[in-house]
């Protein structure tokens, strides 16, 4: 089954593209985010007691209400795969980022929302909640989660599912129940593995990991071009398993390098010497290819021009150390 848009009245097109949603996957709520002629398609299939779908639409809002709750006669478990665009999605209370490349896990039985913000595709499996054969709480557990594309078991599944989702018509109906049992089999696995606590060995490799980070980060501060882009491909891994690692270390990576570049900076500047390097030349050797955005980025850290702080740590006044930077200096943010 396809349906789509492209023929409907434009003043018609926000209402079709509800109920096709509601008649492929579960009755919603659409609020379109721009004011244009709104463009959605969706095509769905059947294997075996799983549906599969994939849809494509411009940015909108969709919310799954207790009120449309209350008129299915199904509890469905959906897993989504997102293709391109992004999207917020929010569950039981859990706010969940959604990027390329990501699996989420959510309850058509429950309310929830997706924010998406720009044009988006996305490929979506439901099944019945029975059917998974797993416990209520390990579903409750998964659900309004997000298992990014280098995450556990769904970095196997995602290429799987994603190849599926686009072949899905060209199965018979005898192979096509035998591949549905196989899927529920693998979506029971991934609801599962997103359910198990993180054992203490992969704990202890994410931090050793972080270090290495931090290590590459402190080598590589004279190099302009550094970013979280530049780190995540060395690393082999993605820019948002990335910003996950860094989110229990009270910083963002961009602001890291900046903090220690500033750092670095700042200890030059307190050195004594005969000669000593101009200011700019200082910030240069540390990354800062604008002297001014150095200057801009250093007073806001130490309240004090790059000149200022040279001079009164040459005079022997004292000055904010150099280890520690402030608060405002984490406002500060992003690539130098």
């Amino acid at each position: 089954m396809v349906l789509t848009t492209a023929s409907v009245p434009d003043q018609d097109k926000v209402a079709y593209w509800r109920a096709a949603v509601g008649r492929a996957l579960v009755p919603v709520s659409v609020a379109p985010r721009d004011d244009g002629p709104f463009s959605g398609r969706i095509t769905t299939d059947r294997l075996g007691c799983l549906r599969v779908s994939t849809m494509e639409a411009d940015a909108n809002r969709v919310s799954r209400t207790p009120e449309l709750i209350s008129g299915s006669s199904e509890a469905l478990i959906a897993v989504g795969v997102q293709v391109s665009g992004t999207a917020t999605m929010v569950q039981d209370g859990r706010r969940a980022e959604v990027s390329e490349g990501d699996l989420v896990v959510y309850d058509t039985a429950r309310p929830y929302s997706f924010d998406y913000p720009e044009r988006f595709s996305t490929h979506v499996f439901q099944l019945p909640r029975h059917a998974l054969g797993v416990s209520d709480a390990a579903i409750d557990q998964a659900v309004g989660t997000v298992i990014g594309p280098m995450d556990g078991f769904g970095a196997v599944l995602r290429p799987f599912l994603s190849k599926l989702a686009t072949s899905v018509h060209s199965y018979s109906p005898a192979i096509g129940g035998m591949l549905a049992n196989s899927v529920i089999d693998l979506l029971a696995t991934l609801v599962t593995d997103g359910a198990r606590p993180v054992p203490a060995e992969a704990d202890t490799a994410r931090s050793h990991l972080v270090l290495r980070i931090r290590g590459h980060i402190d080598g590589k501060l004279g190099d302009p071009n550094l970013s979280p882009e530049l780190i995540a491909r060395t690393h082999h891994i993605s820019v948002r398993y990335l910003h996950r690692l860094f989110e229990g270390e009270g910083t963002t990576v961009g602001r890291l390098i900046q903090q220690r570049r500033l750092e670095e900076c700042a200890r030059e500047l307190a050195r004594r010497g005969r000669t000593s390097p101009t200011v700019s030349a200082v910030a240069q050797r540390w990354g800062f290819v604008s002297p001014a955005h150095f200057s801009r980025a250093f007073r806001t850290a130490y309240g004090l021009s790059p000149r200022e702080w040279r001079s009164l740590r040459v005079e022997g006044v004292a000055a904010p150390r150099p280890d520690v930077l402030p608060v405002a200096a984490l406002s500060a943010g992003g690539r130098a």
